[in-house]
């Protein structure tokens, strides 16, 4: 059984959503594309946006990673502009969102009344209260690693509704699988149950 990685950053993963880094060439397989907070270019953000209008060729699946993060020493403003760009190429063009966000929650989830195209937040790792904002506003949630041992995240995915869940490793390495088998574990599904609902969310969310 093949099982769908939604966000990763290695090439040789081909079932799954490949994240595409700022000025890389997109790979043959399944890509999301997007300008993530930390390589914002203030000097040049048209040429960013030009680059990234460019490469939404065949194979790109969503826009992202993309959003809002506190840590960095990038403006707020800008950050958000950058973020609200991004979202109004993915309503043109008829693409989900793939969100990074750090202690930002709230405003981004402000910006989801500009959106046309589903919002997915990337390897949600936070309290069961922002989990139930998120979702009340027609987010879906993608979970990582930290469910293999965060008992807590554990939870909050177990009242997760399994059509606002997606699985992805992002840039840790270990096998997909894995999550898949703890998260039918704690959903009380089988595998293939969860997987099948997988790929309907995937085609819910590519369909709009």
């Amino acid at each position: 059984m093949e099982f769908f990685d939604f966000h990763h950053h290695k090439k040789h993963i081909k079932d799954g959503i490949y994240n595409v880094d700022i000025e890389q060439i997109p790979p043959d397989s399944p890509y999301s594309i997007g300008i993530h907070p930390k390589d914002i270019n203030m000097t040049d953000i048209g040429k960013q946006l030009e680059w990234m209008k460019r490469m939404i060729l065949q194979n790109c699946f969503a826009i992202g990673e993309c959003g809002l993060d506190s840590r960095f020493s990038i403006a707020q403003k800008i950050q958000e502009e950058v973020f609200l760009q991004q979202i109004k190429i993915a309503n043109e063009v008829k693409k989900p969102v793939i969100i990074h966000c750090v202690r930002k929650f709230y405003e981004v989830i402000s910006f989801k009344k500009r959106a046309t195209q589903p919002m997915i937040i990337h390897g949600f790792n936070k309290k069961q209260q922002i989990a139930t904002d998120l979702l009340a506003n027609n987010f879906y949630l993608s979970f990582g690693k930290a469910v293999l041992y965060n008992l807590s995240l554990q939870d909050i995915l177990k009242n997760t509704p399994i059509d606002k869940l997606f699985l992805e490793t992002d840039n840790e390495d270990f096998n997909i699988e894995e999550l898949y088998l703890k998260v039918s574990e704690i959903k009380k599904i089988s595998l293939e149950q969860l997987n099948e609902q997988i790929l309907e969310n995937l085609h819910t969310i590519r369909n709009g």
